[in-house]
């Protein structure tokens, strides 16, 4: 037997589901530098802790932080032990800054829209607007393929 049922199962487990925007899916961590051009990448499930991935992204993409001054950040990464794991991962130089929204309205905050216009970059990619990739691994070597090919494009004209 097996076969579909199998594979389902094997779906579930890769997918994970997010308690707090209750879907089922996989969590995007990215470093983009000011320009919001892709440093870094990790796929993970949806239940995977953001703060953790987001230091794990970091650690990864350490030879490219060398010059890290400031990490910008959303609310879903405030506290201090995430502040103090950065500052362990990168070194204690670099400071963390949580960016506040004020109502719950939709407002551009300052720097945040670097990596929320990175993501609509990647959604432009019809393998990226739904996560149709079955291994973490080839999510994120989609993600950089298409960056690879987006930055390609606007260094030739």
């Amino acid at each position: 037997m097996g076969g579909f049922a199998d594979l389902k199962q094997l779906a579930w487990e890769v997918y994970g589901f997010d308690g707090g925007k209750k879907v089922k899916g996989r969590k995007r961590h990215i470093v983009v530098d000011s320009q919001g051009l892709l440093i870094g990448v990790l796929v993970t499930e949806a239940n995977a802790s953001e703060r953790l991935g987001a230091v794990i992204v970091l650690d990864e993409a350490i030879e490219e932080l060398s010059k890290l001054e400031v990490v910008w950040v959303d609310q879903g990464y405030s506290g201090d032990n995430f502040a103090q794991a950065v500052k362990q991962v990168c070194g204690q130089q670099v400071r963390v800054e949580v960016i506040q929204r004020n109502s719950k309205t939709f407002e551009r905050l300052p720097k945040r829209w670097i990596v929320e216009r990175t993501f609509g970059w990647l959604n432009r990619f019809r393998r990226l607007s739904k996560d149709y990739e079955l291994y973490t691994e080839l999510s994120e070597a989609m993600i950089y393929g298409s960056l690879i090919r987006l930055m390609i494009k606007r260094m030739v004209s």
